[in-house]
């Protein structure tokens, strides 16, 4: 990772770092839209791809584009090197497939995206990697789940859709303790409200599909961590097996994170509002949302983060049909299973994000039938609380 403005303000790194200018001496980053490069020689050829000189090779896992957004990245998250990926998912899917082997043992939050279950339950079991899950916030019960073959304690915080809020110091003390890595999914909060690394973390994952690009355009992810771990055993299995992230969407995310900070302070901002203004409708059981001081992480939460984000999850009285009928009132609300977007967004986590889940593990991870999950966009509050009304009165 170039280190030019590693001692710059958020901002100015969001903005400034990864960027190197070709011969063209251009302002804006350019897309290296090309599947490979031209060598010099044979001989350059046989040291590039032997790793004896640095340079590009082939698009899979070398493109300038994509490593410009790996550098502003790391240097967003404190990091030594990140990896860009073709997905969320395919983020960690190359941590695990890069880190671990068969008869290792992973233990997991219960509070995690419903497909990062079903990938850790049906794919990662089939080669010999086993996955035992623990509530969030109970420290005993992480503790009590390790075990000799464990290499990975794994967690989202804030967690998908509650807000549960993991103490990442706390996690960290226990991960060394016992010889494991600490891996936080940072996709609710991104480097410009919380970063784990410094919190103690080992390795942050992004879905920079959400807030990172913040308006819904491209699907991509990163693994962000150190040279070694990241740099080359996670590259390691991106060079090879080839989850790539496209030179395009590196370009947009680019883009993404030179807003980042003050689309997640907005973010922020109208989402504690609206989240004090559920709690206040008769209609709604339960808020639940870290920014509210009832919150059981709120103080942890105000300690880790410097906001507390975009994601509001709310609790109906009724059931699945009081939510399908709140859902299907809204106007202006984006009816879709993403978030991190300009638009708010409404989804059912029980029969979309949640799905595939077991009954059983939905209710283990607080998915109930009449919980809705709210992405707070960037429009105008009152509007967002007007669309909202509308379903209520619904009700």
């Amino acid at each position: 990772m170039s280190n030019k403005f590693q001692d710059s303000g958020f901002a100015t790194r969001a903005i400034r770092a990864g960027q190197s200018r070709t011969h063209e001496n251009e302002h804006s980053e350019p897309i290296f839209l090309t599947s490979s490069y031209v060598f010099d020689s044979a001989e350059q050829a046989a040291a590039r791809f032997a790793g004896e000189e640095t340079g590009n090779i082939y698009s899979r896992f070398t493109n300038p584009t994509v490593r410009a957004f790996e550098e502003r990245l790391a240097a967003l998250e404190g990091a030594q090197c990140a990896v860009g990926t073709s997905s969320g998912m395919s983020a960690i899917l190359s941590t695990f497939m890069g880190l671990l082997a068969s008869g290792d043992h992973i233990v997991s939050s219960r509070s995690i995206f419903g497909t990062t279950r079903v990938l850790f339950d049906k794919y990662l079991a089939k080669f010999g990697l086993q996955t035992d899950y623990v509530p969030l916030t109970d420290l005993a019960a992480w503790e009590a789940a390790i075990k000799p073959e464990t290499k990975a304690l794994f967690l989202e915080t804030p967690s998908n859709p509650l807000n549960e809020i993991a103490d990442i110091r706390a996690l960290s003390a226990l991960a060394k303790s016992h010889g494991c890595l600490l891996i936080v999914d940072n996709c609710f909060c991104t480097p410009a409200l919380q970063k784990p690394l410094a919190l103690g973390a080992d390795i942050v994952i992004h879905s920079a599909t959400k807030f990172i690009d913040g308006q819904g355009r491209c699907i991509g992810g990163a693994v962000v961590g150190d040279a070694e771990r990241v740099g080359e055993e996670v590259y390691g299995f991106l060079r090879t097996a080839g989850p790539t992230m496209s030179a395009f969407n590196a370009w947009t995310f680019l883009k993404g994170l030179e807003t980042l900070e003050l689309r997640m302070n907005a973010h922020s901002s109208s989402a504690l509002a609206l989240a004090q203004w559920l709690t206040e409708q008769p209609q709604v059981a339960k808020v639940y949302y870290a920014g509210l001081p009832d919150h059981p992480g709120h103080q942890l939460a105000a300690e880790q983060q410097s906001a507390f984000g975009g994601i509001i999850a709310f609790e109906l009285k009724g059931g699945q049909s009081a939510a399908w009928s709140l859902i299907n009132s809204t106007k202006m609300l984006s009816i879709t299973a993403n978030l991190g977007d300009s638009k708010t967004t409404i989804t059912h986590p029980a029969t979309t994000t949640h799905g595939r889940l077991s009954t059983e593990a939905k209710l283990e991870a607080g998915i109930t039938p009449g919980l809705v999950r709210l992405s707070v966009g960037l429009e105008s509050v009152e509007d967002i609380k007007t669309d909202l009304l509308r379903g209520l009165k619904a009700l």
